[in-house]
């Protein structure tokens, strides 16, 4: 049993960080704010962080409910998360921004602080919809497992939004050290492991769905 919880909060810490991706997030903060004075940058770290946290764990606790008022099942979301999450996987390899979390950057650089800080940082850039697909479905996991799992999904959620913000208001001295062939080869071993739990997520939906195809 506590093999197993370890395990799983290993795949759901990985996995929530993987997918919000704090440094892409940070990247886009710098260019965002490019201007700002330091107070009103502090701002938006902390709203869009707040704001992300409060959406991320809304759906991690209500996403079960929302599935069954729409009549979707864990399995089918659980796949079609799988496949969202192997899209953005492969943009995130061939180092690419994925449209399923940012659009073009330029069309906000004009607008207030309060505004960027909810759109596009919040959402969809910390919070997009791989990020509450991935909370939805570990969520479905831990419920199956008990208290520990569940709450072992809100702390990853925490956590990783934590070294969001925690990025986000250093981010003058992390894009010092960091240049743009950093960026890019973490950006693919990130995207490289988001691929394999993608997989992941699709057999094991697959297995639930159709349980012969797990030798039940």
């Amino acid at each position: 049993m506590a093999a197993d919880l370890l395990t799983f909060a290993l795949l759901t810490l990985s996995s929530i960080i993987i997918i919000v991706n704090p440094l892409a997030a940070t990247l886009i903060y710098v260019s965002l704010t490019e201007g700002m004075d330091p107070a009103a940058k502090a701002l938006v770290a902390r709203d869009s962080t707040r704001f992300a946290l409060i959406v991320l764990l809304a759906f991690a606790l209500a996403g079960g409910w929302i599935l069954a008022l729409f009549g979707i099942t864990i399995e089918a979301f659980r796949i079609a998360g799988g496949i969202l999450l192997f899209g953005i996987g492969m943009e995130m390899v061939y180092a690419k921004t994925s449209r399923t979390k940012m659009t073009a950057t330029e069309k906000y650089e004009s607008i207030d602080a309060d505004e960027i800080a909810i759109v596009p940082l919040a959402i969809p850039m910390i919070t997009g919809p791989g990020t509450i697909t991935t909370a939805v479905v570990l969520m479905n996991v831990a419920m199956d497992t008990g208290v520990l799992a569940i709450a072992i999904v809100l702390l990853s959620a925490v956590t990783a939004i934590g070294i969001t913000y925690y990025m986000m208001i250093n981010a003058e001295y992390i894009t010092e050290r960091i240049g743009q062939r950093e960026y890019r080869a973490v950006n693919r071993l990130m995207g490289m492991l988001l691929i394999a739990i993608a997989v992941q997520f699709v057999i094991n939906g697959l297995k639930a769905a159709f349980p012969l195809l797990a030798g039940g």
